[in-house]
């Protein structure tokens, strides 16, 4: 069928969503607070099954153009920077059918917001909602959209979620700052073999954007009594140097050129799975309002990209809105809590207290846990 939807929230699970719906005939608005569309924010790894979502609204090979195929990936020790598991990347799009792209935020949002002026959605900036009933967004100013369904695309802090359930997101215990460095000579070699450098209770992620002229970087440590997650909150050097002292070389190189850099500092804040997705037959949530879960895997964007073309086909082969939202739930709901609860457990793995024993045993990571060979653009709904 063909409905009237709205979307709350222009990130990147709702730009995905949009662009699907409008692509397969439904009349699409997409209500965004901030004054201007586009992401901050540095890096994000898209996997193959990120990748086929974006195939599906005939984005992927232009987001593989803008980020890079990384042909390798490793996994450090802390101490002394030898190599504990290496991943070869070269085959993704042969075994996966589609690239494993890492990409610039803001690059990937702008490809997505095209897509969605490309077909036709109705797109509106400094258009905060901030209620809802039935399946209409309320804004600040109190105009009200109307529609055949609304979508909570809104995030973790999600409006949306309120119809859900009134608890707010929870602190997981991690902190996270965020850089991009430029790839100097100096940082080839560890720009040249990307991946992970893993230690109690901390780790510290490297990978490459924007035609390998940058490294985003991001440094993860458990850490009480902060909680601020906004993506915007400086950083203090000598905070980061103090959590990673005594780590090996390649991690004070990359320190060192961090901390060069602007910094930022954030809580990494999540939602405990719900039982259902939908209310009133007419209200649903995607992306990070559904199952916003810590980035130990790396899916959190993955998971908001399948939700967002998965609906959108939901709704193309149903009868009738109701209809449309049972069958998104069952194609999704177990998949997303599946990863949510993974990806929790992969940062004990990856931030146990015995790192010299890393990767002796089976692997469970996004690929070894099988997420690389789901296709949302095939699976039954």
């Amino acid at each position: 069928m063909k409905a009237k939807v709205v979307i709350a929230g222009g990130g990147i699970a709702g730009m995905t969503a949009a662009a699907a719906l409008a692509r397969a005939g439904s009349d699409v608005t997409l209500l965004e607070s901030a004054p201007q569309f586009g992401e901050i924010g540095a890096g994000v790894t898209l996997s193959p099954n990120a990748m086929l979502g974006l195939d599906h609204i005939g984005v992927c090979e232009a987001v593989a153009a803008a980020g890079v195929e990384p042909t390798r990936q490793r996994i450090q020790h802390w101490q002394d920077g030898r190599t504990l598991v290496a991943m070869d990347r070269t085959g993704q799009r042969e075994t996966y059918g589609a690239p494993y792209v890492t990409v610039h935020r803001a690059d990937l949002h702008a490809i997505l917001t095209g897509a969605a002026r490309d077909a036709g959605v109705d797109l509106r900036c400094a258009s905060p909602v901030v209620s809802s009933r039935g399946a209409a967004a309320i804004l600040a100013d109190g105009s009200v959209v109307e529609g055949d369904v609304l979508v909570g695309a809104d995030g973790v802090k999600s409006v949306i979620r309120e119809r859900f359930e009134t608890t707010p997101p929870h602190f997981t215990g991690h902190v996270a700052w965020r850089t991009l460095v430029p790839v100097s000579e100096d940082l080839r070699d560890l720009s040249d073999f990307p991946g992970i450098i893993i230690g109690p209770g901390a780790m510290i992620t490297r990978y490459n954007i924007r035609d390998f002229a940058f490294m985003n970087l991001v440094f993860f440590a458990r850490q009480e009594g902060w909680t601020d997650d906004g993506w915007t909150t400086p950083v203090n050097p000598a905070e980061l140097r103090q959590v990673y002292a005594g780590w090996c070389p390649d991690a004070q190189r990359l320190i060192e050129a961090a901390c060069r850099e602007p910094m930022f500092k954030w809580a990494l804040n999540a939602r405990q799975p719900l039982d259902s997705w939908i209310v009133e037959d007419k209200v649903t949530l995607i992306g990070d309002a559904a199952h916003a879960m810590t980035p130990f895997l790396g899916h959190g964007a993955a998971c908001g990209i399948e939700d967002a073309v998965v609906l959108a086909r939901a709704l193309a082969q149903s009868e009738s809105v109701s209809e449309a939202l049972r069958r998104y739930q069952a194609a999704r709901h177990e998949r997303a809590t599946f990863i949510q609860m993974e990806s929790n457990a992969n940062a004990d793995r990856m931030q146990g207290q015995q790192t010299d024993f890393f990767g002796l045993e089976d692997m469970k990571d996004e690929e070894s846990l099988g997420l690389f060979t789901y296709d949302c653009r095939t699976v039954p709904v």
